[in-house]
This record gives structure tokens, C-alpha cells and sequence, in this order.
């Protein structure tokens, strides 16, 4: 396979429910970078979430093609003839939801550790190693034998983001992942992925945190209907729209 800044193509994707009645996705085409901090926004139902959930087959489009890392996921089989494990493709991507999905009755230690063990069967001495050093990154350490219940939403979000890159992801799918904070709690979150970015993960984000995309984005897409309205740089986008429906937007929320 030949090496390539794209890590994600999409091309022509669409998502149509009821038949076509419903146009969720319609035609999208983009490429993420390796590197890449994209930054999607765009009005409630404009097709962000149904994009990002899409990239890894959480939801299955109806149409057009995915390539991952030079594989097209949306094929039931590989390059090699052999039925595609989606699975091994997801390993790859990072998810991180509104909703935390911790396992409630486990500790935050053995939910980080679960998947790294279990799916990628590394040993339990050297996840739990790995998660205490992520747990230190987003100052959780102290943490680790805590429950769910235990911790504040901004907490459950910083677990969320830090077991989902101990499976060691190519890339970080996050979906409004600070849209069920309270407001206090919003910014410690968005720390701990400024930092992701600083360190040159590449990530995929829908927010309506417009401070964050201004600031940490190198590419903000705008949304609407289902389809890119506009594309470019966060001084493009933010401080130069073309877009009519951009504008109007942008109008509303900044």
C-alpha cells in the first residue's frame, strides 16, 4: 500500500432513510490528512454526527465509499479476497460520544484495560501500566480505582478520551463530546484534546464549541442538509464566509 497523507477518503457518501425521503448524507465528499484537526459544524441535523458515526461503519451509509488507510471499509471484502474485518479497522479509530459508556459496575482502571486486553490481548500488567500513564496525562491517576459514579461528567469525559487511546487509535472520532457538560466542566475536556492536537493526533470533531474550532482546528467544515457547504481554514471560514447559509449561521452562534 502507498504511504499517503490521506488517512480518510470519503467520497460521494450518502445516508438516506425511508426510503429517500430522508437525505441524512448527501454526497459528501472529504479527505482527512494525517495531522489533521477537522473541525465539523453546522445546525442540529445538518448530518455531522450521522458523518462522524459513519466513518467507522457505525452507521452504514447507503452509498459511496470510505477508504481507511487505503482500504475501502464500506466493501464486505478486503484487498485480499477475504471478507473485511471491520472490526480491525475500528481498533484504529478512536470514538468518543456525548454519552460516556463506561462500564458502571467496573473501576476506571478496568474499563481502560478491558479492550486493550481482551481485543488486542496485551498482557494485564502492561495495560494496567498504560492506562495509570494516561490517567496521569488528564490528572485522573489518583482515579483509577474509582467507579463511574464516582466521578463528575468532565472526568467521565477525560476517561472516555483516555481509554479510547489506549488502544493506541490512528485517528480520534469525537462527537459533541462536550455537549452533556455542564458548562464548568466544558473546559477541562477541551484541554485534554488541545493537548491530542498538540501532540499531532489526528482528529475528526463535531462541536458547536466555536471557540475551540477558531483555535485548535486546522480545517472547519460546515454542514447543512446533509451535504459540505463550506470548507477551509478557521480564518476562512470564521472571519471570511462565502456561504449564505454560513453566514446565517455563524450570525446565530458567535
Amino acid at each position: 500500500m502507498e504511504t499517503s497523507d490521506k488517512l480518510i477518503q470519503v467520497v460521494d457518501l450518502k445516508k438516506y432513510y425511508n426510503g429517500d425521503a430522508i437525505k441524512a448524507l448527501d454526497g459528501v465528499t472529504l479527505d482527512i490528512n494525517r495531522g489533521d484537526v477537522m473541525v465539523i459544524i453546522g445546525p442540529s441535523g445538518s448530518g455531522k454526527s450521522t458523518f462522524l458515526r459513519s466513518l467507522n461503519l457505525l452507521e452504514v451509509p447507503t452509498s459511496g465509499q470510505i477508504i481507511f488507510e487505503g482500504v475501502d471499509i464500506t466493501q464486505k471484502k478486503g484487498p485480499d479476497g477475504k471478507k473485511l474485518n471491520i472490526d480491525k479497522h475500528r481498533e484504529k479509530m478512536g470514538m468518543v460520544f456525548q454519552h460516556f459508556n463506561l462500564f458502571p459496575h467496573k473501576t476506571i482502571l478496568q474499563n481502560m484495560t478491558l479492550a486493550p486486553v481482551k481485543v488486542k490481548g496485551v498482557s494485564q500488567a502492561e495495560a494496567d501500566a498504560k492506562a495509570l500513564s494516561l490517567l496521569e496525562r488528564v490528572g485522573l491517576a489518583d482515579r483509577a480505582d474509582a467507579f463511574p459514579i464516582q466521578l463528575s461528567g468532565g472526568q467521565k469525559q477525560r476517561v472516555a478520551i483516555v481509554r479510547a487511546l489506549a488502544m493506541e487509535p490512528d485517528v480520534m472520532l469525537f462527537d459533541e463530546p462536550t455537549s452533556a457538560l455542564d458548562p464548568e466542566m466544558v473546559g477541562e475536556v477541551l484541554d485534554v484534546m488541545k493537548r491530542l492536537a498538540r501532540n499531532g493526533m489526528t482528529m475528526a470533531v463535531v462541536t458547536h464549541e466555536m471557540g475551540f474550532a477558531r483555535e485548535v482546528g486546522n480545517r472547519v467544515v460546515f454542514m447543512d442538509g446533509g451535504k459540505i457547504l463550506e470548507e477551509g481554514s478557521p480564518e476562512q471560514i470564521f472571519n471570511h464566509p462565502q456561504n449564505p447559509r454560513l453566514q446565517d449561521f455563524l450570525s446565530k452562534v458567535l
